[in-house]
């Protein structure tokens, strides 16, 4: 006969956010291939496209990133956009009102990507918590864990 017994008990705690330096690890190098191919792609004085596709790697670098990380993320992707997204490539320049705009853009998406997880993991551990949450199967006595 099998006997059904449970995987986890108690409460699953909310999950830790990866380490700061292991987040910018994957802004250089996602940037560094995102702006790669996008000028072999699109041609390298594409920026309408490099921005939308730098701020979405930083919203999804931010879904598992701490607050404090966002700075820098923001910054290794403009970097790379600056650098080598627009022309003359691999030259840093620094037109004000554009890469002021540029860089609040990637540090918006990479503080919403941020603040979303924080509250998708924040609602969800609270639905864990929850006084009176019970199972379905709890109230009729016929689930798999009853002895």
């Amino acid at each position: 006969m099998i006997e059904w017994k449970p995987l986890g008990t108690g409460a699953r705690p909310v999950p830790q956010p990866v380490a700061t330096p292991l987040v910018w690890s994957g802004a250089g190098v996602g940037a560094l291939v995102l702006v790669a191919l996008l000028n072999t792609v699109v041609g390298p004085d594409r920026t309408e496209l490099a921005l939308p596709a730098l701020s979405l790697l930083a919203a999804v670098l931010g879904l598992c990133a701490r607050f404090t990380a966002a700075p820098g993320t923001a910054l290794l992707c403009w970097l790379f956009l600056n650098g080598f997204a627009i022309p003359p490539a691999g030259v840093l320049t620094w037109a004000g009102h554009r890469d002021t705009t540029w860089l609040a853009c990637l540090l918006t998406a990479t503080l919403i990507g941020t603040a979303v997880a924080r509250l998708v993991h924040a609602r969800a551990a609270y639905r864990r918590l929850a006084p009176g949450h019970v199972r379905p199967d709890a109230a009729t006595g016929d689930g798999p864990y009853d002895s």
